[in-house]
C-alpha cells in the first residue's frame, strides 16, 4: 500500500465585528521645570523668566519665588521640540531645568 498525500488546507482568519481599533492616545503636553538653585539671584531668576518668556514682572517673581519656596515651578508648557528648546535656553542662562510629560 502507499502513502497518502494531503495538502494543508489553507485557513482564514475570520473577520470579528467589532474588533477594537487601535486608539492613539492624545499628545500629553510636555512641561519645562525650573529647579532652585544655591548660585542664581532671585532677581536674575525673575529677570531670565521675563526676558525669555515674555511675562509680566508680578508673573515672573511668581514663578521665581515657587521656585524658590517649593523647589521647582512649571515655566512653559507645549510640544516635547518647544519644551527641550525652553530647557536649553533655561541651561544657557545658567538655570537648572528639566522637561518632562504634564500628567
Amino acid at each position: 500500500m502507499g502513502t497518502v498525500s494531503v495538502a494543508p488546507t489553507e485557513i482564514e482568519r475570520p473577520e470579528v465585528v467589532g474588533e477594537p481599533e487601535e486608539v492613539a492616545e492624545p499628545d500629553v503636553p510636555w512641561v519645562t521645570v525650573v529647579h532652585n538653585d544655591p548660585v542664581n539671584l532671585m532677581s536674575y531668576v525673575t529677570y531670565v523668566f521675563q526676558s525669555y518668556f515674555g511675562y509680566t514682572k508680578d508673573k515672573a517673581e511668581k514663578l521665581m519665588k515657587d521656585v524658590h519656596h517649593k523647589g521647582r515651578a512649571v515655566v512653559s508648557s507645549g510640544s516635547r521640540e518647544e519644551m527641550e528648546r525652553d530647557v536649553q535656553a533655561m541651561h544657557g542662562y545658567g538655570l537648572w531645568a528639566t522637561l518632562q510629560q504634564d500628567r
